[in-house]
């Protein structure tokens, strides 16, 4: 069984926001020791129970976030600051709702978010963005604490 989940959350449809959808799928095609993947689309609280059956030590949330930084940034978002933050968002709940539930049975959650470019309906992700999420894959396999990324 995992210890570790990973939540990737976004729409593919939309630019940069697809973010989350192509580190799942990386993660399904290159399977990580000890992680699982649950690619949560644009409905991420629909996934919950499949995070509460596989019992993780640590779930690691993915999302394009607007965090004032430049495109392809990859920051750890305190999850205490989710709700005063202006967290772009496409889904239909807000992620620190979703967070703060998933913490009531997950010792470690953590939001990582990726600073998009562009969050349109039919563009393209920038090679910015997909560089930052093939850079965060590479970083799962040996990840501890924050993951080497800054927290906001």
């Amino acid at each position: 069984m995992a210890t570790n989940v990973l939540l990737a959350v976004g729409n593919s449809m939309m630019g940069d926001d697809g973010a989350g959808p192509l580190l799942a799928e990386m993660m399904a095609k290159n399977p990580i020791d000890d992680w699982a993947v649950i690619d949560g689309g644009s409905a991420p609280e629909n996934y919950i129970h499949q995070i509460r059956k596989l019992h993780p030590k640590r779930v690691i949330v993915f999302d394009a976030a607007e965090i004032g930084e430049k495109a392809g940034e990859i920051r750890v978002i305190d999850p205490d600051s989710i709700a005063e933050m202006f967290i772009m968002s496409t889904h239909n709940l807000p992620l620190n709702f979703l967070i703060d539930d998933i913490k009531t049975f997950v010792p470690e959650v953590l939001f990582v978010g990726v600073q998009p470019a562009i969050v349109a309906f039919s563009f393209p992700m920038t090679e910015m963005v997909e560089e930052a999420v093939s850079d965060l894959y590479q970083q799962l396999c040996q990840w501890q604490g924050n993951g080497g990324y800054a927290v906001i």
